[in-house]
């Protein structure tokens, strides 16, 4: 105790103009956030996911990763929230199971705390404690920011991590000495992931540092004090800024996964593999199923590919007209179609084309990569057939049929080879569910597919199955798998047809791996799009600069309150001023500094520089993409590039006021007292 001085003392600094915009943007975001009591624009879109998640039900959301949405369920789970609300309309009252304030209160304080990570970001840039207050006053007053942040929308949490991410790599860059260093980059790294997790409108920003970051590095390598330990700067770097938020990424996912692990509506939209490792649904179904497939074996035989939607090899007691509607004859043998819903219908039969049984031998003769098969349909006993006569739908392609021996001269043509895409070896077995099959017709070597293209009322408005001459190594609608597989036990059609109605029972159970089921689901939210339609209010790019549109978010079904999503006219403009500015500014700049006249020192123009990276290359990055994207847009996917862009207004001020107006001050002086 002799080397411990008393009394102990602890000196502690206050910054009171951040606790006050803090607090000030806590009562803007939070104060009332439980009203109004019903459902809020696209809180009828996200509170679907809730409740999916709060029954850990699977779901895929094509519009991005899962984080944002596991932030929501958060809240919800915190405020006791079964999941039971029917989210079908804008405008619905919440019931009194619904803990509004939960729903609404992550976003809100995401939002509020994006006003002092503002502050530190202008004052980290090396701009003045009142440029960073006028940044604050500006973004309390956006109410564009505040009515996005009080209800349970991503946007604010999105914004929260971007300024996060930024304020955190400049803290890096700042601080050369300080132990802290590493802290502030490993935060950026979690930062850009939790933003690229909430939407992937976060990769933008993300691609910014990762830019900006590069040009410092480069700037590292060329320094010779640094040489022995240039490789651990650049490792370290290169961990913190990609490798931990690839895990991260994978991390969101694989948390996403383990949640919802019960089958749900947004099943059929996955392969027949996923849907067997989700609880209920498939799985129910196929559970122990036999997992080789054998001649005589009974299956359906779904497309890999889920576009237009998933569907299933099936036949019915129809045949195609004599004469098609432009005049193009057909064979008129029995359809053959894909439908997109299960049905009796949809079982065959795996038939060896040397012998007449139906049924699976004792013990099993497994089918393989290479062999010869038939495909019996189980409810007709049509063999699966194509020729040299063209698809209804598709002409450049051979119509698929169930063949019927009308003594025209057409003979069967109904051998097919069964080429295992995914195997591992030239004899593999066919594997229920696991292999993707492509099959393959003996006598035109054309592949069984699906066109996509729908058959008129004649075809029930089913999908085209055609036989493909002109194929490509890998596509996916000309790969199909076995979903439900049984042992055929019975050869006559009567017992058969007995069978094939009945549900099928074994003991056999199969897992994905989870890159197996991550690799698949960020393939569908990548490729597979609902249709987009025009909105009332959806918005082009174009109209966010000038504010010329809004989204009324709410109505009271009584009275005439509301709530708009509208910016504040006056941040906008002044914003916009302000680029215009900057941009005039470094045009102004850059020749004379090459010139060799330098109007400003050389760190006040570093600094200029580097805001500019940031608040107009935020702006940019948030901005111009969306003039590529072919989606509906809105004036909420401009709220990122418009923080950044209203973060700039104190800085194009402050350094006008400091290199141009101060200046001019002093010549004006000068004139005057000669």
């Amino acid at each position: 105790m002799q080397c411990v001085k008393l009394p102990i003392s602890v000196t502690v600094e206050i910054n009171l103009l951040l606790v006050a915009v803090t607090v000030s943007a806590l009562v803007t975001r939070l104060y009332g956030i439980h009203l109004p009591k019903a459902v809020v624009f696209d809180e009828v879109y996200y509170g679907q996911f809730l409740s999916l998640y709060m029954k850990q039900v699977f779901f895929i959301d094509e519009s991005g990763p899962p984080f944002g949405h596991m932030i929501l369920a958060l809240g919800a789970y915190l405020g006791g929230f079964d999941g039971n609300f029917v989210w079908n309309r804008i405008g619905a009252e919440y019931t009194s199971n619904v803990p509004v304030w939960s729903l609404r209160v992550i976003p809100a304080l995401a939002g509020s705390f994006c006003i002092p990570l503002a502050y530190l970001l202008v004052v980290q840039l090396g701009y003045s404690h009142s440029s960073a207050l006028g940044a604050c006053v500006l973004l309390l007053m956006e109410n564009s920011l505040i009515v996005q942040s009080r209800f349970m929308l991503l946007e604010s949490v999105l914004i929260f991590f971007l300024l996060l991410a930024v304020l955190s790599y400049l803290c890096f860059y700042k601080a050369h000495n300080s132990s802290f260093r590493w802290f502030w980059l490993v935060t950026c790294g979690v930062s850009c992931a939790c933003g690229i997790g909430v939407k992937y409108m976060g990769m933008f920003t993300y691609f910014l540092l990762l830019g900006l970051a590069a040009v410092h590095t480069w700037h590292v390598i060329g320094d010779r004090t640094l040489s022995h330990v240039i490789v651990v700067q650049i490792l370290v770097r290169f961990l913190a800024l990609v490798v931990l938020p690839v895990i991260m990424y994978l991390g969101f996912f694989y948390i996403h996964l383990t949640l919802l692990y019960r089958s749900g509506p947004h099943d059929q939209m996955m392969s027949s593999a996923f849907q067997a490792s989700l609880e209920g649904g498939l799985a129910r179904i196929t559970q122990g199923q036999p997992l080789d497939v054998a001649f005589g074996s009974q299956v359906t035989l779904r497309t890999v590919s889920s576009k237009p939607v998933p569907c299933w090899l099936h036949s019915h007691k129809a045949n195609y007209p004599v004469r098609y509607e432009n005049g193009r004859g057909s064979s008129h043998q029995q359809q053959v179609t894909c439908y997109p819903f299960k049905d009796v219908n949809n079982w065959w039969i795996i038939k060896d084309p040397g012998q007449h049984s139906l049924v699976v031998s004792s013990p099993p003769r497994p089918v393989r990569h290479g062999d010869i098969i038939q495909l019996l349909h189980g409810m007709t006993s049509r063999y699966l057939n194509t020729h040299d006569v063209a698809a209804p739908m598709s002409p450049h392609s051979q119509e698929v049929s169930g063949y019927i021996d009308f003594n025209v001269s057409m003979p069967a043509q109904n051998l097919w080879r069964v080429d295992i895409v995914n195997r591992e070896s030239d004899r593999e077995i066919w594997k229920t569910i696991l292999s993707e099959v492509r099959l393959v017709h003996v006598n035109t070597s054309a592949v069984l597919k699906l066109s996509g293209a729908s058959l008129p009322e004649w075809g029930f408005k089913q999908l085209e199955v055609v036989g493909d001459k002109i194929y490509k190594s890998y596509q996916q609608n000309s790969m199909w798998n076995v979903e439900e597989h049984r042992y055929g036990r019975s050869q006559e059609q009567k017992e058969r047809e007995l069978e094939l109605k009945s549900p099928t029972h074994s003991d056999i159970k199969r897992n994905l791996t989870f890159m197996a089921k991550f690799l698949e689901l960020q393939w569908k939210m990548l490729t597979v799009k609902n249709e987009e339609s025009e909105h009332k209010y959806s918005s082009s790019p174009l109209e966010w600069i000038t504010m010329d549109t809004n989204i009324a978010y709410w109505l009271h079904p009584s009275s005439n309150a509301q709530i708009q999503l509208i910016g504040n006219i006056v941040n906008w403009t002044i914003a916009n001023l302000s680029l215009v500015v900057y941009c005039l500014m470094i045009l102004t700049y850059l020749p004379r500094r090459r010139r060799k006249v330098e109007d400003i020192p050389q760190d006040s123009w570093e600094q200029l520089v580097l805001a500019g990276v940031i608040c107009f290359g935020g702006w940019a990055v948030n901005y111009l993409p969306f003039f590529l994207m072919e989606k509906t847009l809105f004036l909420y996917h401009y709220l990122p590039a418009l923080t950044f862009k209203i973060l700039q207004i104190p800085i194009v001020i402050e350094h006008l006021y400091i290199h141009v107006l101060r200046q001019l001050l002093c010549l004006l002086c000068i004139s005057s007292a000669h």
